[in-house]
């Protein structure tokens, strides 16, 4: 008989980010304290929340605000993990030598330990996400970490969107994905294509709980950064999906909220046998994927 996963608790902290870091690193301490309070044992932080999302614009002095790992603000957390005895998943600018960064998920176990990091893989290069002139695109592949509560995949915004992304990362025993995330509207474009890009958004994930039985997470940031006439207005609408892909929670677009959500791997089991997607992969017929366009 296979070992039964025991229940587990997770802690997502949706959040504005202002313009001073230290500001933004106490109120995500506090947060992260409110979910270990209301019982949450994984709790999950937005992307890059120590700072405005600066990736808005090319600028060489904000490498000036990338860190090492471990580093200060992991050292923060670790300290959080362990007075709280919570996983917490935080995610941060990683300098990692002169002219070499990445945007990182560091896991944090309930005794303080970095449990393991994740460099986001898929890096974008559109209007105000110009992430391509700041991260190098990871070279960790994709990784399971274990915690004293549950095995998190770690995976990073744009990577939310690729199914290979997801389905490697289930494959390797997670129980749950989580995505930190930054991602929003463009002003301009909000009123026409706002709905259907939110839309869109939910919609890939939940996918990737459906195809691969398992829970994911996302957790955006919320609010309005850059220029009033202009920047990028955070959607926030951070939520769980159960392996079904119904939706367990889901916070508000427009403000910050704190979701905590129990999730039951049982449920994991019980669709991966009803709809048995692995058992039915042709995996003899599937090399083309290691190519980018089949001519």
């Amino acid at each position: 008989m296979p070992m039964k996963s025991l229940p587990f608790r997770l802690g997502l902290v949706q959040m504005a980010c202002g313009a001073d870091p230290q500001a933004n690193v106490d109120k995500a301490v506090a947060k992260a304290r409110e979910a270990a309070q209301r019982g949450a044992q994984i709790i999950c932080l937005p992307e890059l929340f120590r700072t405005t999302y600066f990736c808005q614009r090319e600028d060489p002095a904000r490498f000036d605000l990338a860190e090492p790992v471990p580093g200060p603000t992991t050292e923060v957390f670790s300290r959080i993990a362990k007075e709280t005895g919570t996983a917490i998943v935080v995610s941060v600018f990683e300098r990692r030598s002169a002219g070499l960064y990445h945007n990182t998920a560091a896991v944090l176990d309930a005794d303080g330990d970095l449990a393991g990091i994740y460099r986001k893989m898929h890096i974008p290069d559109d209007p105000l996400y110009f992430e391509k002139y700041y991260f190098t695109p990871g070279d960790l592949g994709f990784s399971v970490i274990p915690t004293r509560f549950a095995k998190v995949g770690t995976l990073v915004c744009w990577d939310q969107w690729y199914p290979e992304a997801a389905r490697l990362t289930a494959m390797k025993g997670a129980d749950v994905l989580v995505y930190p995330t930054a991602i929003g509207w463009h002003p301009s474009e909000k009123e026409e294509f706002g709905a259907s890009q939110h839309s869109a958004w939910e919609t890939i994930q939940r996918s990737h709980a459906i195809a691969n039985g398992v829970f994911v997470a996302a957790v955006n940031r919320t609010g309005h950064e850059g220029p009033k006439d202009g920047g990028l207005d955070f959607w926030g609408a951070s939520f769980v999906a159960n392996p079904s892909g119904v939706l367990l929670a889901k916070a508000p677009h427009e403000r910050e909220e704190v979701l905590v959500v129990e999730c039951d791997p049982t449920q994991a089991e019980s669709v991966r046998r009803n709809w048995p997607f692995l058992r039915d992969r042709r995996i003899d017929a599937y090399e083309g994927l290691t190519r980018r366009w089949i001519d």
